[in-house]
């Protein structure tokens, strides 16, 4: 689905940097598209819930308080970003709802007042990412405790783990700076994800 999105990303007409009333005109413009991207960012948090629940189930042995710390953390970020309704890639649900507002609208004080109202959305959502903070935390405890018992997963994804919640922190911290830099770390995301899948898979299959 991650990968499907970022596609999309490519593929869809981008939208614009500022201005809200900008922003509500490329959303009506580009309605269905922007729409499908939003739910295919979004619609994983849900399955990495369930990923990182088997994490803890994994390394708990291992660690219990730490695989405990880091799978809440990580669980909880998914849960902020889904009740955000917002995504890594600054999209944002509720612009959706003012978009069609914004078209509807009759008058020029209502066209301000909504143009206005998304960019407040729009500022909030392209700020520090606090969801996108804590999975990457989360993804990084959880890696350290992985670390330890190299016997149930590949070292090497520990290390890819520990890579990518560190990069994942300072991406998520300076994603306004980092611009197309941050895509870095949603590669290492997406491979991180897959990794950890397979090694879940194999370990589930030899219980």
């Amino acid at each position: 689905l991650y990968i499907v999105a970022t596609v999309l990303v490519f593929i869809m007409p981008q939208p614009p940097s500022s201005g809200g009333a900008a922003t509500l005109q490329y959303i009506a413009s580009n309605r269905s598209g922007y729409i499908l991207e939003l739910v295919l960012y979004m619609g994983p948090s849900v399955l990495a819930m369930v990923v990182f629940l088997a994490l803890y189930m994994a390394l708990k042995h291992l660690n219990k308080s730490y695989a405990a710390i880091g799978a809440v953390v990580a669980i909880a970020s998914e849960v902020v970003a889904l009740a955000y309704n917002s995504s890594p890639p600054s999209l944002n649900g509720s612009l959706v709802y003012l978009s069609d507002q914004y078209v509807a609208a009759t008058t020029p004080a209502q066209h301000t007042a909504l143009a206005t109202a998304a960019e407040g959305l729009i500022a909030v959502t392209n700020a520090v990412n606090a969801a996108g903070i804590l999975t990457a935390l989360g993804i990084l405890i959880l890696s350290l405790v992985m670390l330890k018992g190299v016997f149930h997963f590949h070292k090497g994804v520990a290390y890819l783990g520990i890579v990518t919640g560190a990069l994942g922190i300072v991406s998520e911290a300076l994603r306004l700076i980092l611009g197309p830099g941050y895509i870095v770390y949603g590669v290492l995301l997406m491979i991180w994800f897959i990794a950890v899948g397979w090694q879940l898979y194999r370990l589930g299959s030899n219980i």
